[in-house]
Order: structure tokens, then sequence, then C-alpha cells
């Protein structure tokens, strides 16, 4: 059987078919290289977003662990905690009597967010929180929202102060942070990326009807 050598097959690229290639391949990046940068501006801030809201639930959980398996906004001011507070739409001091637990008032800024954080909790008002808070979380019901993103719309109307979610409304996440989309955090600690679909789905499971979520003003 006569074997035929590969190498009598074979013919080098020309210098014009180079060009076309490498031509080619340059054209590619050129187009695709400000996708891929867009992208990463988009998804990093979340991730952040993520991480931060990961601490606020630790947060939550440590001062719980520390008062009778509350939250702040089921205590006494004069216990420590923020129930008045909540009642006046006094939302940022939820974070304020848990200064200890986050150490630091730049983890209640989201990174998408236009808001500017506050340089310690001395210092400290609603306009220095990106995230609302579940009112009635808690840490026995782990499917109960606690936390998230504030950019959530009703009939394309922002939100502010005390809101029940309902799964019969009209809620979708606005463009703003973070493109239609968002971060929700949970009694047990999780941290999801939400659409608006999922949104609704969180709802359902949290086996609340009502869902009063306190939103920053």
């Amino acid at each position: 059987m006569k074997i035929l050598s590969p190498s009598k097959h074979r013919r080098a690229l020309t210098a014009v078919e180079v060009l076309v290639v490498v031509a080619v391949v340059a054209l590619a990046i050129v187009i695709l290289l400000p996708m891929f940068e867009r992208h990463a501006h988009t998804r990093s801030p979340r991730i952040s977003c993520v991480g931060n809201l990961k601490q606020v639930g630790l947060a939550f959980r440590i001062y719980a662990n520390d008062n009778n398996d509350l939250y702040p906004m089921a205590v006494l001011e004069a216990d420590g905690g923020a129930k008045e507070a909540v009642e006046r739409g006094e939302m940022f001091r939820i974070f304020e009597v848990m200064s200890n637990e986050l150490s630091d008032p730049r983890v209640v800024i989201c990174p998408a967010d236009d808001r500017t954080a506050a340089t310690n909790f001395s210092n400290f008002n609603n306009s220095h929180v990106s995230y609302f808070v579940g009112l009635d979380a808690v840490g026995t019901k782990p499917d109960m929202i606690l936390s998230g993103d504030r950019n959530i719309a009703i009939d394309d109307q922002s939100l502010s102060g005390i809101v029940s979610l309902r799964t019969n409304a009209t809620l979708a996440w606005m463009k703003s942070i973070h493109e239609h989309a968002g971060n929700i955090g949970l009694a047990d600690g999780s941290v999801q990326q939400v659409t608006t679909p999922m949104l609704y789905q969180l709802l359902r499971n949290s086996g609340d009807g009502e869902n009063r979520i306190l939103f920053p003003q």
C-alpha cells in the first residue's frame, strides 16, 4: 500500500492570505471587545452588590443572636433596636443600630447606585442607603425576603417608605442600578440575582402574603 506524505499536499499561505486572516481577526476584536467591556462593567458592580448583601445578611444574623432572635425592626429603641424609627420612616436606623456588625457604612451602598456612601455612622441617613429591608423577616423562616436593591417599581413608579409587594401587583425592576434586574437577600443569608419573573417567584415562596418592605426614601 502506497502511503502519501502529507507534506506533498500542504501549501503555505501566501502573504495576501496571511494579511486577510490578520485583518479578519483584528476586525473581530474591534467588534467584540466593546461588548466584553460593557459586560464586565455591568457584571462587576452586581457581583460586588451580592457581596454587600451577604455582609448585610450576616449582620442581621449576628444582631439577632444577641437579641432573642429578633431583627432591629422588631426591637424597641430603648432596647437597642429600631422599631419606632421604622414607623417614623427612618429606615437608616436599622443599619445604624447594627453599626458594630456592619463596621463600614459603605456596605449598604450598591456600587451600581448613584447614591453616595456615608463616611461614618454618625453622619448617616436614608440617602446613604441603597437597600430595602423586609420588615417582617425572621431568621426562623429562611425564604422570607430580608433585603435587596431598591430599584423596584409598581406600575413604573419608584417606591419609598413601607410598601406591600403583592404578587397581583404590576412589579418590575427599573433599569437603574442593575439594568432591569436586582439582588435580593433572604432570611437564610443567601443572596440571589433576580429578574422580574424571579422576583414574583420569591414573593410567592416567602410564605408572607403581605411582604411588607421598607424602601429608603
